[in-house]
């Protein structure tokens, strides 16, 4: 059959890319398959598909694309130019599919499959690597892929579908989130070791109101909380830094920067002494979120499982 032009193709190019995929995509297997046998009766054995159906789905591919892939003879049939450049994409873009499925499908396996989870920085250095220790002792195969962020932008890589879980703090309350309080943790106040409070164990807040203040930037849970114990104690922070990282605070602390309201460190920092603060009750919730009516991977729900079930015993002792 001589290759020619169509008059008038299905689909104009100016068709919008997501018309022409919908289109054409439930037809490129049949016609990759027909391609492979150049026989129509073989290809829709071989398919397990009536030969009317794989004959008209070609005959309809045709007319979408608006030229010849195959010169026809009888049953018999061959590639054309066009049809062998057009083979050459739709076998690339085939294997890809394929490999995206192996991947989902390897990533959703109960026991080798694989979980997003979120957490915030200052749980990184001791609780995180304490819980998937733990949890992989019953399912050694699962595998991680992990976030460190502040609480707000865990929330929003939850809702975009980047994460599955995220443990953060404060415990939020949005109607698109489902989340269970976890534990508490005690903040204290940091001080440099040659402040006039570091001969002291406990302190009330109020007594540093006239202290200058190191914080986590504005959008970090932790600021938030500090800005609200503050205000509860009576006074307004006067700050001066404002870092993203728990420990690079205690740094500047220890540096005779500041003071700083913050959870223990997983190992003690020298030039720092850490104050017990007996009024406001200064400590925040760590909680476990996700989306709400989000369908969990088996692997996804093993864990959201284990996490519950250390309610109350979260945090390193």
């Amino acid at each position: 059959m001589k290759h020619q032009q169509r008059s008038e193709p299905h689909l104009s190019p100016s068709s919008d890319t997501e018309d022409i995929v919908a289109l054409l995509a439930p037809r490129l297997a049949y016609f990759a398959g027909v391609a492979r046998t150049e026989h129509v009766t073989r290809a829709a054995q071989e398919m397990q598909v009536p030969q009317s159906t794989l004959s008209r789905a070609m005959v309809r591919l045709e007319q979408d694309l608006g030229v010849d892939l195959f010169a026809r003879r009888g049953r018999t049939v061959s590639l054309t130019s066009a049809g062998r450049t057009f083979l050459t994409s739709v076998e690339r873009a085939l294997a890809e599919i394929e490999r995206a499925a192996d991947a989902v499908r390897a990533d959703a396996d109960a026991t080798s499959g694989k979980v997003a989870f979120g957490f915030l920085h200052t749980m990184g250095s001791e609780t995180v690597p304490g819980l998937i220790r733990a949890f992989r002792a019953d399912h050694p195969r699962v595998r991680f892929s992990l976030v460190q962020n502040y609480g707000e932008a865990m929330i929003e890589r939850l809702r975009s579908g980047e994460l599955d879980l995220c443990l953060t703090s404060p415990v939020p309350d949005a109607p698109d989130l489902v989340a269970r309080r976890l534990d508490e943790q005690k903040l204290r106040l940091v001080v440099p070791a040659d402040h006039h409070l570091a001969a002291r164990k406990r302190v009330r807040l109020a007594e540093a109101a006239e202290e200058t203040f190191v914080t986590l930037e504005p959008g970090y849970g932790l600021r938030r909380i500090t800005d609200d114990l503050c205000k509860e104690a009576g006074f307004r922070p006067r700050i001066a830094f404002e870092g993203e990282e728990a420990e690079t605070l205690r740094g500047l602390v220890a540096a005779g920067l500041g003071v700083a309201l913050l959870p223990p460190p997983a190992v003690p920092r020298p030039g720092v002494v850490e104050l017990t603060v007996t009024a406001p009750r200064a400590a925040r919730e760590i909680g476990v979120a996700w989306l709400e009516g989000h369908p969990d991977t088996p692997p996804v729900a093993a864990f959201k499982k284990f996490l519950l079930s250390r309610r109350g015993n979260l945090l390193p002792d």
